[in-house]
């Protein structure tokens, strides 16, 4: 059993417990887990949960949970993401976000657990958002990730979301991809609810398009709160 992540979450309370910051945790159904347009539980639902710390200067501190199920052969039914970083504004309209997050896997023979780190760009409803990792699940190789995301209020207080990512470096070699989606939101009450549709350029050799692991289209539906409420 991997204590170290364990440690911080514990040392990630205790912060919580004593800063003060703003703490929230949110918590998610998804009807799948799609990470980067890849299912990460074999198009299977997943249950996710957050525990976030931000303090006034921009620092923040979380953790991330999630079942996984690569469907591959892997034995990972947990994950467990430490993240940690500074996010601010330059100007009302200009901010940035720098970071890194480090990804647990459980009970998995092989260790595929990595580090990324990030740096981010926001104008008004445009962001963009850089991910490098030197070993790349714990592979050896770098990788590189490039998204960009619009969120726009539409009527009725919805929101659209459009996305672009690719994926690249020595651990994708040729089978480098694309991933792009476009998405709908709404909050009811104290419930935030996204319904998106996923697709990409298709990467994996040996892989027929309709597996899990590709990155054939699919929707993705959510629904999440965050507490405590009424903040």
């Amino acid at each position: 059993m991997k204590t170290a992540p364990l440690i911080a979450v514990l040392v990630l309370g205790a912060a919580a417990a004593t800063a003060e910051a703003e703490v929230s945790s949110t918590i998610t159904l998804a009807s799948d887990y799609d990470f980067r347009g890849i299912t990460q539980t074999a198009r299977d639902p997943a249950l996710q949960a957050s525990l976030d710390w931000s303090s006034e200067s921009g620092f923040y501190l979380g953790a991330w949970a999630s079942n996984v199920d690569f469907g591959d052969g892997t034995e990972s039914e947990f994950e467990l993401d430490l993240i940690g970083g500074l996010a601010g504004n330059f100007t009302d309209d200009f901010g940035y976000d720098i970071g890194l997050v480090r990804y647990n896997y459980f009970d998995d023979g092989d260790d595929i657990d990595a580090t990324e780190y990030y740096l981010g760009l926001s104008y008004k409803a445009v962001s963009v958002k850089y991910w490098y990792a030197t070993d790349f699940a714990n592979s050896g190789d770098g990788a590189n990730y490039l998204e960009a995301n619009v969120e726009l209020p539409l009527p009725n207080d919805f929101t659209l979301g459009l996305h672009v990512g690719r994926s690249s470096g020595a651990f994708w070699g040729d089978d480098q991809y694309t991933d792009y989606s476009i998405g709908i939101g709404k909050t009811v009450g104290n419930f935030d609810l996204g319904l998106k549709w996923v697709d990409g350029s298709d990467f994996k050799p040996g892989v027929d398009i309709g597996d899990a692991n590709s990155t054939e289209n699919k929707v993705v539906f959510t629904i999440a709160t965050t507490l405590p409420w009424g903040n």
